[in-house]
């Protein structure tokens, strides 16, 4: 492939080039192996790139699987997760990249959402109960 695009590369300076950039082979969401390299100042486990309605569906999944409550008071949703799970859930919310989501921290079991509507809190709480 970058011999097409004109580039000239021997396979041991890729195969150094990728160590240093911390690349490894996943699947992406058609099953191809594909190389990935951790994300800068976010995630640093490498992942296939997902398109927006897949990345929605997997908070969706995620949300049924490990939300067990959700409370909110003004702008805030304090979300409860079972041990361990806190960090993982964030994480696929915020790769969801909700409009009405602000941000999220997380903890061991406990995270919080930040709703951009000053008094939207509730409103997400029920839309993520309802997930």
């Amino acid at each position: 492939l970058l011999a097409d695009d004109g580039l000239s590369v021997t396979q041991a300076t890729l195969s150094r080039d990728l160590d240093e950039l911390g690349a490894v082979k996943i699947r992406n969401t058609g099953g191809e192996l594909i190389y990935a390299v951790p994300s800068e100042g976010g995630f640093r486990t490498p992942q296939a790139p997902l398109g927006g309605s897949a990345k929605e569906e997997r908070m969706r999944r995620l949300s049924a699987e490990l939300l067990i409550s959700a409370e909110a008071s003004a702008n805030l949703v304090v979300l409860r997760t079972p041990p361990g799970a806190a960090q993982f859930l964030a994480s696929a919310i915020d790769q969801a990249e909700l409009h009405d989501i602000l941000g999220t921290i997380a903890g061991d079991d406990t995270l919080m959402l930040i709703s951009r509507d000053a008094h939207g809190g509730q409103a997400l709480a029920d839309h993520l109960l309802r997930l």
